[in-house]
């Protein structure tokens, strides 16, 4: 069984700990692209998308989001299976013709999320589990054609649309990320350190179950791209005898 090749489209202003987590949890050849100095694949050869967390929002005038944009909605016209994590989510959300805004408050921390409608990218995973959270942002109005999957008294925390799957939660932190992520925050001093104390290994090992999306994700992937490839493959072998002579 080959590889999937997934493209990453990392958002995170260079932080290394974003590398370092999805590597960790996508079993892919992974081709990672620094989409805020404006890189982008040059091509659409990948089995699927991943797209990052940023602490850039969405909806600000910024070159190298339109950039990432136009090539996102390029590769979802090509039927590309898409995964957005936080940003990614609110980016896809987007593109697709849903509205991101920002929510008044900030939600951080492990929090409890709620699955809303049946989805393979829940596979295996209970109907409430928990998953660290960290958003300003979020997707007030889905595109028309998607289904919430997942959501919580903040806001949307999951969506599907064709291909292309959303989450608004964090699956792939660690609690070094969640540490360094929170300690960057512009937060009261009371407030830092009730969070931090939240940041355990038993909260940690209480989230890990959220870390399923991912292997769903590749499953789903997996089902999506593979039985094209036969076919791909078959019509070359075709053409191939077809052209044959004695």
């Amino acid at each position: 069984m080959r590889q999937l090749r997934i493209a990453v489209l990392n958002a995170a202003h260079r932080d290394a700990n974003t590398t370092r987590n999805f590597r960790r949890e996508l079993d892919a050849s992974l081709a990672e692209f620094d989409v805020t100095d404006g890189t982008v694949p040059d091509h659409f050869d990948f089995d699927g998308v991943v797209v990052t967390g940023s602490r850039s929002s969405v909806y600000w005038d910024e070159e190298w989001i339109e950039t990432t944009k136009d090539w996102v909605s390029d590769a979802i016209d090509r039927g590309l299976p898409f995964l957005g994590v936080c940003w990614g989510h609110q980016l896809l959300a987007d593109v697709l013709g849903g509205t991101v805004e920002d929510m008044g408050v900030y939600e951080v921390g492990y929090s409890e999320i709620e699955q809303v409608t049946e989805s393979r990218l829940f596979d295996s995973l209970p109907a409430e589990f928990v998953a660290f959270t960290s958003h300003f942002d979020e997707v007030s109005e889905l595109p028309s054609a998607a289904t919430p999957i997942a959501e919580n008294d903040y806001s949307n925390h999951g969506f599907r649309h064709d291909h292309v799957f959303g989450v608004q939660f964090h699956p792939e932190f660690d609690t070094k990320t969640a540490r360094e992520l929170v300690e960057r925050k512009d937060l009261s001093e009371e407030r830092l350190e009730s969070i931090l104390a939240e940041i355990t290994p038993e909260n940690y090992r209480a989230a890990c179950p959220a870390k399923l999306v991912f292997d769903n994700f590749l499953e789903y992937v997996r089902d999506v791209r593979e039985p094209q490839s036969a076919a791909d493959s078959a019509t070359e072998s075709e053409t191939t005898t077809i052209g044959q002579t004695d």
